[in-house]
């Protein structure tokens, strides 16, 4: 009996080490369903604790899945859940030699040197088409599209090193509206004609019409191209434009996935709070191109670092708006665990204007207190995570995002206290499979994510800009400064092949537009240091200092991957109730007023019904 249950045991050992080696160890993108899939399985306890730097590899979700089927006591999952996990092992399973229809793609493989080194190709296509409508009271309509098509190449090269590289163009359509002017200080701000310090202004328009507010995404890369002038370089496609999307990466993988180091352009989502609530480092965010790495030496401890250089904003040009946008990137996490019950994090961060600085980009240096070597030019963030985990019962977590304080001051009223917080809980539930409510309550201060623009060495008199973004989106959370935000969600997939999410949201952000704007509402926010100590424009009284928009907003979608084609049909729906509130004084008075509910010409009500249907075909 014991002679059997070795042979059993090795043979369970060379078919998943088989599983494993056919494994790329290039990243799977954050849009996967898989990753819903392992936040629940660690949730109910099936997995060891998950790593907080997100995406992950191919290599790495395949031996967590393996781990969940293999590992997981009897009963814990049903019958439908091992479908699902199941299917998600022969998506990521080495494909087949030569020409697959089912993939859209061609698969090669051969070996090299006199080791017979494993060498491998696969190129494929991909298409992916959605349509959107906003459908306003007022008896506007508007629509909006994304047509995506696509050649990728990845693979191979040996056992621990993978490529991937993407090619996308696409047809876009997001239009917005226009709704006015906002200063980068505050409306009568003066330092003189000598200061280099001067107010601008600058357009604010809406969020796209044709979307949830704060949900879209812009998935092309520096600019977008009008056919009206397909030679100019244009910000932003209110009608169809074309464009373009090339992410790509080298990824090394050492000591069985203990260490992983990648060079890439993607997205990234960092922190051990539930998946898609980072303050620091969110999934939301515009990729940029990084080196970065991770080492998980033990199970209670793991270190990643990342540095890279951000990308502009096209507003004015190719050349006038990268003048003063010229920024890198780093930022260092270190994760501590006990078991599957308690996660600590500790993030520190930092925007710096390029130059060549060994400092931020080493793992082994706090940025926080690097910046006392080498000077104040530089935007520092620190950010904490503490998550308490009850596996099959659920977990609740706090976060803050600390862009600066100062811990003399009263933390709750001036706009210095420029900290983004956040709490919530996630539970899973026991009907349906891999199905769990998730309900947060985030707030962003007024400045948060901001910085004022700096004169730096190495730049002459040029005032570069330094705030907490990239391509014009904020690299931490995705509401803007003064904004809180309530998210109730809940998410299921109650089939092999179909997923389902029901969300409500409350958001209510100050406005960065209008006779009432209240100031530090906008990432171009930029706070006076020279008037914090005697200006009341610098008292902050949430929804008390100005008008504020609230969002009322449901949306209902799902997802069904067709049984036996390469074509999943996506969409989801639901209504947006927006209005405003206003105060009976003037704004930013640094005094706390009364507000009520108003409907006007500068800030009018708004009901509108949000539709968006797609298709995905031959997706990676």
């Amino acid at each position: 009996m014991l002679f059997r249950k070795k042979i059993a045991g090795m043979y369970l050992s060379m078919v998943l080490c088989a599983s494993l080696c056919a494994q790329t160890h290039s990243s799977v993108s954050l849009e996967n369903q898989v990753y819903h899939i392992l936040e629940q399985a660690e949730l109910k306890g099936l997995c060891t604790p998950l790593s907080g730097m997100r995406p992950y590899t191919r290599s790495v979700i395949t031996r967590k899945i393996n781990e969940i089927l293999n590992t997981e006591k009897t009963g814990r999952l049903s019958g439908t859940e091992r479908a699902i996990l199941n299917q998600y092992l022969d998506q990521f399973a080495k494909p087949k030699t030569g020409i697959d229809w089912q993939r859209g793609a061609f698969f090669a493989e051969t070996v090299a040197g006199k080791n017979d080194t494993p060498l491998s190709a696969n190129i494929g296509v991909t298409a992916d088409i959605e349509g959107s409508a906003g459908i306003y009271t007022d008896d506007t309509h508007y629509t909006g599209m994304e047509l995506w098509l696509g050649v990728y190449l990845n693979g191979d090269l040996g056992h621990h090193f993978s490529y991937n590289f993407i090619y996308e163009g696409g047809l876009v359509k997001a239009p917005r509206t226009y709704l006015g002017k906002y200063n980068t200080f505050y409306e009568g701000f003066d330092k003189g004609t000598t200061s280099p310090y001067q107010n601008r202004t600058f357009d604010v328009y809406s969020e796209p019409v044709t979307h949830f507010p704060y949900a879209y995404t812009k998935r092309w890369d520096g600019s977008v191209f009008h056919f009206s002038n397909i030679g100019k370089y244009n910000s932003w496609p209110e009608d169809a434009a074309g464009a373009y999307n090339l992410p790509a990466e080298l990824t090394a993988s050492f000591l069985e996935n203990k260490l992983i180091m990648r060079l890439g352009r993607i997205s990234r989502d960092w922190g051990s709070t539930s998946f898609g609530s980072s303050l620091a480092f969110n999934q939301m965010a515009r990729p940029f191109l990084a080196i970065e790495a991770e080492f998980n030496p033990v199970a209670w401890f793991g270190i990643a670092s990342l540095t890279g250089f951000l990308e502009y904003y096209n507003a004015y040009g190719v050349k006038k708006s990268a003048m003063d946008f010229q920024n890198a990137f780093s930022i260092n996490m270190l994760q501590f665990r006990y078991k599957n019950y308690l996660f600590f994090d500790i993030i520190d961060s930092v925007v710096w204007p390029k130059r060549f600085e060994l400092g931020y980009a080493s793992p082994i240096t706090n940025n926080f207190f690097y910046q006392n070597n080498v000077g104040d030019f530089d935007n520092m963030a620190i950010t904490l995570s503490l998550k308490a985990q009850y596996p099959g019962l659920g977990n609740i977590w706090f976060s803050v995002f600390v862009d600066e304080i100062d811990l003399k001051e009263d933390l709750f009223t001036l706009d210095r206290q420029m900290f983004a917080a956040q709490a919530g809980i996630h539970v899973p539930l026991p009907f349906l499979s891999f199905s769990s409510l998730k309900i947060s309550y985030t707030k962003v201060n007024p400045y948060c994510y901001t910085h004022p623009r700096v004169i730096t060495p190495w730049n002459g008199d040029t005032l570069m800009e330094t705030a907490y973004v990239n391509n014009g989106v904020s690299l931490g959370y995705y509401l803007p400064p003064n904004s809180d935000e309530i998210l109730v969600r809940y998410k299921t997939m109650p089939a092999k092949n179909v997923s389902a999410h029901l969300q409500y949201q409350l958001i209510r952000h100050g406005a960065d537009f209008g006779p009432s704007a209240v100031d530090g509402s906008n990432l171009l926010s930029e706070l006076d240091y020279g008037g914090i100590a005697t200006n009341p424009v610098y008292k902050s009284f949430f929804l008390r200092d100005g008008a504020y928009q609230w969002y009322h907003i449901i949306r209902v979608g799902a997802e069904w991957n067709l049984p036996g084609l390469p074509v999943s049909l996506y969409g989801e729906a639901g209504p947006v109730i927006s209005y405003f509130t206003n105060i009976d004084g003037p704004a930013n008075s640094g005094k706390s007023s009364s507000y009520a509910r108003i409907d006007t010409f500068d800030y009018a009500e708004s009901t509108s019904f949000i539709v968006k249907i797609g298709v995905r075909v031959f997706s990676r």
